[in-house]
């Protein structure tokens, strides 16, 4: 298991990637397997961990991270007799490294794909084998060489469902434009309920948030910053509801499930991988506009949390993703196997 640098496997605030690598690390492992994880020496797992970086580049600061992260590829190509399968989870970092070394992997792709620069990349490696985590993620590349489409899994152990009583509407995940934390303001002022926005600011997003957030805060909104993993419990289980004003092509949005873990129905505008995770009325309201997640909120009164924390354990659990994921290793490992059969002439 390929990690990235940026943060600690699993992170000690944001980071979706590295949260969700350290999900599937713990399960393959529970369910027996025998894991590696190439991860920052700060990570706490219980596989295997080599550490590529003396802790989390964003911790240490590094003015490199590609540097780190090619050096990483360097090792896990030099050691990749030791393993039947490298999952990474970098990007496209390592494509030119594990085509020639003829490796048998699997790449999941995290991020959005929609951007030009990027398609390029995938052409020129339509051969190697990639998992979405969504359908949606896919659009802006059908071409490739996509295996599966696996979405991400919790273990449920960690949220339990809370009761919703704080009285308050969440905003959880990172301030910047696309996530837009503006519509969550106007939507929470609309309905009259305060809004609890615990959000990371990234250093490209600082001036968004001064010029654009910071002035609309104000009487209602309490703007609490990041929060880590301990955190998440009570301020995803006290609120009433989530929301989630995307205007962007999500490729899963984790805080999603996070929510529906706490019983908390999520309020989502309809972008990327939205209408594959929330199942409206059920375990939220899927909207086209912020009077629409007025009307939504609107019907909290009704709203079944046990109901949405019991389908978020059918769809959305650390197990599920594993097993999911062992069943691409093992389609990926025929393939390979079958390649390897020397061709009979016929008789």
């Amino acid at each position: 298991m390929i990690s990235p640098l940026y943060e600690s496997v699993p992170p000690r605030f944001y980071g979706g990637t590295e949260r969700v690598v350290s999900f599937l690390t713990e399960e393959l492992v529970r369910m027996g397997h025998d894991v590696t994880l190439f991860a920052s020496a700060d990570s706490v797992t219980s596989a295997r961990l080599v550490p590529m970086a003396p802790e989390s580049l964003r911790l240490s600061g590094s003015r490199d991270p590609l540097a780190h992260h090619v050096a990483m590829v360097h090792d896990v190509v030099e050691s990749a007799s030791a393993f039947d399968i490298l999952h990474f989870n970098i990007d496209y970092i390592h494509f030119a490294a594990v085509r020639t070394g003829g490796l048998d992997t699997v790449t999941t792709l995290h991020g959005r794909l929609d951007l030009p620069d990027l398609a390029p990349v995938y052409r020129r490696y339509p051969d190697m084998p990639l998992v979405s985590i969504s359908d949606a993620q896919r659009a802006p590349l059908p071409w490739a060489a996509w295996t599966a489409t696996v979405l991400h899994g919790l273990p449920p152990a960690l949220l339990p469902e809370g009761a919703g009583r704080g009285g308050y509407l969440a905003f959880l995940g990172r301030i910047s434009p696309e996530k837009r934390p503006d519509r969550a303001i106007r939507i929470a002022r609309s309905i009259g309920m305060p809004l609890k926005i615990a959000a990371k600011i990234e250093g490209a997003d600082r001036v968004y948030f001064e010029r654009e957030i910071e002035p609309i805060l104000g009487p209602g909104v309490e703007f609490i910053g990041e929060i880590g993993e301990a955190e998440k419990a009570s301020f995803l289980g006290d609120a009433a509801a989530l929301l989630f004003p995307i205007d962007w092509p999500e490729p899963f949005g984790l805080v999603m499930i996070e929510s529906m873990a706490c019983g908390t129905p999520v309020v989502a505008f309809r972008n990327g991988s939205v209408p594959e995770i929330v199942e409206d009325g059920l375990t939220g309201w899927i909207v086209a506009s912020e009077e629409e997640a007025v009307q939504a909120l609107e019907a909290l009164d009704g709203f079944d949390r046990g109901a949405c924390r019991r389908r978020f354990e059918e769809r959305f659990s650390a197990h599920r993703m594993a097993a999911d994921y062992v069943e691409v290793y093992r389609r990926i490992l025929a393939r390979s196997d079958l390649a390897r059969v020397p061709l009979r002439a016929s008789a």
